[in-house]
Protein backbone atom coordinates (compact mmCIF):
# COMPACT_ATOMS: atom_id res chain seq x y z
CA UNK A 1 0.00 0.00 0.00
CA UNK A 2 1.28 3.35 -0.77
CA UNK A 3 2.56 5.66 2.02
CA UNK A 4 -0.30 8.47 2.58
CA UNK A 5 1.08 12.39 3.21
CA UNK A 6 1.06 12.39 7.00
CA UNK A 7 2.97 15.38 8.06
CA UNK A 8 1.21 16.21 10.90
CA UNK A 9 0.28 12.93 11.93
CA UNK A 10 3.92 11.92 12.07
CA UNK A 11 4.90 15.05 14.18
CA UNK A 12 2.23 14.02 16.93
CA UNK A 13 3.52 10.57 16.79
CA UNK A 14 7.09 11.91 17.18
CA UNK A 15 5.29 14.10 20.16
CA UNK A 16 4.07 10.89 21.77
CA UNK A 17 7.45 9.18 21.75
CA UNK A 18 9.50 11.74 23.59
CA UNK A 19 6.82 11.97 26.31
CA UNK A 20 8.32 12.64 29.89
CA UNK A 21 11.61 12.70 27.96
CA UNK A 22 14.40 14.74 26.32
CA UNK A 23 13.41 16.59 22.82
CA UNK A 24 9.45 17.07 23.97
CA UNK A 25 8.60 20.36 23.55
CA UNK A 26 10.48 21.12 20.22
CA UNK A 27 8.95 18.28 19.08
CA UNK A 28 5.32 19.53 20.51
CA UNK A 29 6.05 23.05 18.85
CA UNK A 30 6.87 21.08 15.50
CA UNK A 31 3.54 19.46 15.39
CA UNK A 32 1.61 22.64 16.17
CA UNK A 33 3.27 24.80 13.90
CA UNK A 34 2.47 21.92 11.02
CA UNK A 35 -1.46 21.86 12.23
CA UNK A 36 -1.75 25.99 13.10
CA UNK A 37 1.69 28.33 11.52
CA UNK A 38 2.22 30.14 14.74
CA UNK A 39 5.39 32.34 14.39
CA UNK A 40 6.24 32.02 18.38
CA UNK A 41 5.49 29.81 21.36
CA UNK A 42 6.23 30.20 25.19
CA UNK A 43 4.80 27.49 27.38
CA UNK A 44 4.56 28.82 30.80
CA UNK A 45 3.81 27.20 33.91
CA UNK A 46 1.24 29.23 36.33
CA UNK A 47 1.59 28.77 40.35
CA UNK A 48 -0.91 31.04 42.88
CA UNK A 49 2.67 31.92 44.70
CA UNK A 50 4.98 32.54 42.47
CA UNK A 51 5.78 34.11 38.71
CA UNK A 52 5.21 31.82 36.24
CA UNK A 53 7.64 29.32 35.45
CA UNK A 54 9.14 29.46 31.34
CA UNK A 55 9.49 25.99 30.40
CA UNK A 56 10.19 26.71 26.19
CA UNK A 57 10.19 29.39 23.91
CA UNK A 58 11.11 29.20 20.20
CA UNK A 59 10.43 32.55 18.14
CA UNK A 60 12.33 34.25 14.61
CA UNK A 61 11.31 37.80 16.14
CA UNK A 62 13.37 38.49 18.76
CA UNK A 63 11.19 41.54 20.12
CA UNK A 64 8.69 39.16 21.15
CA UNK A 65 10.29 38.35 24.24
CA UNK A 66 12.49 41.06 24.72
CA UNK A 67 11.37 41.92 27.77
CA UNK A 68 10.42 38.91 29.17
CA UNK A 69 12.50 38.53 31.61
CA UNK A 70 12.32 41.87 33.04
CA UNK A 71 8.81 43.20 32.68
CA UNK A 72 6.72 40.11 32.21
CA UNK A 73 7.85 37.70 35.09
CA UNK A 74 9.16 40.69 36.95
CA UNK A 75 5.32 41.52 38.06
CA UNK A 76 3.11 42.11 34.62
CA UNK A 77 2.13 38.51 34.38
CA UNK A 78 -0.51 39.84 37.15
CA UNK A 79 -2.49 41.83 34.47
CA UNK A 80 -2.07 39.07 31.52
CA UNK A 81 -5.84 37.72 30.82
CA UNK A 82 -3.68 34.61 30.55
CA UNK A 83 -2.95 34.82 34.09
CA UNK A 84 -6.46 35.28 35.20
CA UNK A 85 -7.51 32.62 33.26
CA UNK A 86 -5.48 30.49 35.99
CA UNK A 87 -6.80 32.37 38.90
CA UNK A 88 -10.37 31.39 37.80
CA UNK A 89 -8.91 27.71 37.15
CA UNK A 90 -10.89 27.71 33.11
CA UNK A 91 -11.71 24.52 31.90
CA UNK A 92 -8.63 22.86 30.06
CA UNK A 93 -8.91 24.05 26.37
CA UNK A 94 -8.00 26.72 23.85
CA UNK A 95 -8.36 29.90 24.41
CA UNK A 96 -8.35 33.45 21.79
CA UNK A 97 -6.70 36.04 23.55
CA UNK A 98 -9.32 38.15 21.88
CA UNK A 99 -12.03 36.27 23.32
CA UNK A 100 -11.21 36.37 27.01
CA UNK A 101 -9.14 39.89 27.18
CA UNK A 102 -10.95 42.56 29.64
CA UNK A 103 -13.40 44.92 27.21
CA UNK A 104 -10.78 47.93 27.80
CA UNK A 105 -7.67 45.89 27.57
CA UNK A 106 -6.27 47.33 23.78
CA UNK A 107 -6.44 51.07 25.56
CA UNK A 108 -4.59 49.59 28.81
CA UNK A 109 -1.38 50.70 30.06
CA UNK A 110 -0.56 46.74 30.09
CA UNK A 111 -1.21 46.62 26.32
CA UNK A 112 0.49 49.63 25.41
CA UNK A 113 3.24 50.07 27.28
CA UNK A 114 4.21 46.19 27.63
CA UNK A 115 1.91 43.62 25.37
CA UNK A 116 2.10 46.35 22.64
CA UNK A 117 6.13 46.09 21.96
CA UNK A 118 6.71 42.37 22.19
CA UNK A 119 4.37 43.00 17.86
CA UNK A 120 2.00 39.99 18.63
CA UNK A 121 -1.31 40.28 16.80
CA UNK A 122 -2.65 37.34 17.78
CA UNK A 123 -2.68 34.47 20.29
CA UNK A 124 -3.92 31.43 20.88
CA UNK A 125 -2.85 28.96 23.94
CA UNK A 126 -3.70 25.84 25.13
CA UNK A 127 -4.25 25.50 29.15
CA UNK A 128 -3.78 22.67 30.81
CA UNK A 129 -3.79 21.34 34.32
CA UNK A 130 -0.78 18.60 35.47
CA UNK A 131 -1.05 19.42 39.45
CA UNK A 132 -4.05 21.18 40.68
CA UNK A 133 -2.33 24.44 41.61
CA UNK A 134 -0.38 24.59 38.22
CA UNK A 135 -1.72 25.69 35.07
CA UNK A 136 0.26 24.94 32.21
CA UNK A 137 -0.46 27.47 29.36
CA UNK A 138 0.91 26.57 25.95
CA UNK A 139 0.74 29.90 23.66
CA UNK A 140 0.97 29.90 19.89
CA UNK A 141 1.28 33.90 18.41
CA UNK A 142 1.13 35.61 15.95
CA UNK A 143 3.26 38.60 15.49
CA UNK A 144 4.67 40.98 13.27
CA UNK A 145 6.65 38.76 11.73
CA UNK A 146 3.64 37.49 9.33
CA UNK A 147 1.47 40.45 10.78
CA UNK A 148 -1.69 38.00 10.12
CA UNK A 149 -4.04 36.59 13.25
CA UNK A 150 -5.50 33.42 13.12
CA UNK A 151 -8.20 33.14 10.99
CA UNK A 152 -11.72 31.13 12.23
CA UNK A 153 -10.62 27.97 10.62
CA UNK A 154 -7.37 27.89 12.54
CA UNK A 155 -8.92 28.60 15.77
CA UNK A 156 -11.38 25.91 15.53
CA UNK A 157 -8.67 23.66 14.70
CA UNK A 158 -7.28 24.74 18.30
CA UNK A 159 -10.31 24.28 19.66
CA UNK A 160 -10.67 20.59 18.08
CA UNK A 161 -6.93 19.64 19.34
CA UNK A 162 -7.21 20.94 22.49
CA UNK A 163 -8.00 17.60 24.36
CA UNK A 164 -5.15 16.18 22.79
CA UNK A 165 -2.71 19.20 24.17
CA UNK A 166 -4.13 19.03 27.31
CA UNK A 167 -3.23 15.08 27.33
CA UNK A 168 0.17 15.43 25.96
CA UNK A 169 1.34 18.10 28.62
CA UNK A 170 -0.30 16.60 31.70
CA UNK A 171 1.38 13.46 30.92
CA UNK A 172 4.93 15.29 29.84
CA UNK A 173 4.66 17.82 33.56
CA UNK A 174 2.50 14.98 35.50
CA UNK A 175 5.86 15.60 38.19
CA UNK A 176 6.38 19.28 37.30
CA UNK A 177 7.28 20.09 41.15
CA UNK A 178 4.94 22.38 43.31
CA UNK A 179 6.60 24.41 45.19
CA UNK A 180 3.80 25.03 47.56
CA UNK A 181 2.94 28.29 49.47
CA UNK A 182 -0.62 28.54 48.68
CA UNK A 183 -2.32 31.22 47.72
CA UNK A 184 -1.75 34.75 47.77
CA UNK A 185 -4.17 37.81 47.54
CA UNK A 186 -2.93 39.97 44.88
CA UNK A 187 -4.87 42.99 46.19
CA UNK A 188 -3.74 43.07 49.85
CA UNK A 189 -0.40 42.30 48.81
CA UNK A 190 -0.52 45.82 46.45
CA UNK A 191 -2.10 47.74 49.26
CA UNK A 192 0.30 46.41 51.54
CA UNK A 193 3.46 48.14 48.89
CA UNK A 194 1.98 50.94 48.52
CA UNK A 195 1.49 51.35 52.58
CA UNK A 196 5.27 50.23 52.82
CA UNK A 197 6.49 52.30 50.25
CA UNK A 198 4.88 55.23 49.65
CA UNK A 199 2.97 55.81 52.74
CA UNK A 200 -0.58 55.38 51.19
CA UNK A 201 -3.00 53.73 52.75
CA UNK A 202 -5.57 51.97 49.99
CA UNK A 203 -8.90 50.23 51.16
CA UNK A 204 -9.14 47.16 49.93
CA UNK A 205 -11.89 48.35 47.34
CA UNK A 206 -9.46 50.73 46.19
CA UNK A 207 -6.76 48.01 45.57
CA UNK A 208 -9.30 45.95 43.47
CA UNK A 209 -10.36 48.58 41.63
CA UNK A 210 -6.41 49.35 40.70
CA UNK A 211 -5.47 45.82 39.68
CA UNK A 212 -8.64 45.52 37.48
CA UNK A 213 -7.81 49.01 35.88
CA UNK A 214 -4.27 47.74 35.19
CA UNK A 215 -6.05 44.94 33.65
CA UNK A 216 -8.06 46.29 31.23
CA UNK A 217 -11.20 46.72 32.32
CA UNK A 218 -13.48 49.42 32.21
CA UNK A 219 -15.28 51.20 34.22
CA UNK A 220 -18.95 49.02 33.56
CA UNK A 221 -16.53 46.02 33.03
CA UNK A 222 -15.28 46.27 36.83
CA UNK A 223 -18.97 47.41 38.09
CA UNK A 224 -20.42 43.82 36.66
CA UNK A 225 -17.03 41.78 37.84
CA UNK A 226 -17.82 43.89 41.21
CA UNK A 227 -21.66 43.85 41.69
CA UNK A 228 -21.07 47.78 42.03
CA UNK A 229 -22.44 50.43 39.85
CA UNK A 230 -20.50 52.51 37.23
CA UNK A 231 -21.27 55.73 39.57
CA UNK A 232 -19.73 53.96 42.67
CA UNK A 233 -16.89 52.69 40.69
CA UNK A 234 -16.24 55.78 39.49
CA UNK A 235 -16.51 57.50 43.11
CA UNK A 236 -13.59 54.13 43.68
CA UNK A 237 -11.39 55.44 40.88
CA UNK A 238 -11.91 59.31 41.88
CA UNK A 239 -10.49 58.38 45.47
CA UNK A 240 -7.95 56.11 44.25
CA UNK A 241 -6.47 58.50 42.02
CA UNK A 242 -6.65 61.35 44.67
CA UNK A 243 -4.78 59.59 47.78
CA UNK A 244 -2.08 58.32 45.22
CA UNK A 245 -1.89 62.20 43.56
CA UNK A 246 -2.63 60.45 40.46
CA UNK A 247 -4.33 61.84 36.89
CA UNK A 248 -3.94 58.98 34.08
CA UNK A 249 -3.81 55.14 34.09
CA UNK A 250 -0.56 55.99 32.39
CA UNK A 251 0.51 57.27 36.00
CA UNK A 252 -1.35 54.78 37.92
CA UNK A 253 1.14 52.11 35.64
CA UNK A 254 3.61 53.56 36.75
CA UNK A 255 3.32 53.32 40.11
CA UNK A 256 1.96 50.45 40.55
CA UNK A 257 3.47 47.85 37.98
CA UNK A 258 6.94 47.87 40.03
CA UNK A 259 5.05 47.10 43.04
CA UNK A 260 3.65 44.13 41.31
CA UNK A 261 6.83 42.29 41.95
CA UNK A 262 5.91 41.86 45.68
CA UNK A 263 2.51 41.20 45.35
CA UNK A 264 2.52 37.53 44.10
CA UNK A 265 -0.58 36.08 42.29
CA UNK A 266 -3.51 34.83 43.86
CA UNK A 267 -7.16 34.45 43.73
CA UNK A 268 -7.90 38.11 43.84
Amino acid sequence: MRAQPNAAEGRLAETIRRLQGQGFESALHDWLRRCLAPDNIIILAYRDAAAPQVLFTQTGQPQVFAQLDGTYLAGAYLLDPYHDLHVTRVAAGAYRLRDVAPDAFHRSRYFLDYYQQTTLVDEVTFIAYPHPDISLNICLGRDASSGRPFTAAEVETAQRLAPVVAALAEGHWATLADPGGGAADVTAALAGAMRDRHGVGLSPRQAEVALLILRGHSTQSIGLRLGLSPQTVKVFRKQLYAKCGLSSQAELFALMVPLLAAAPSGRS
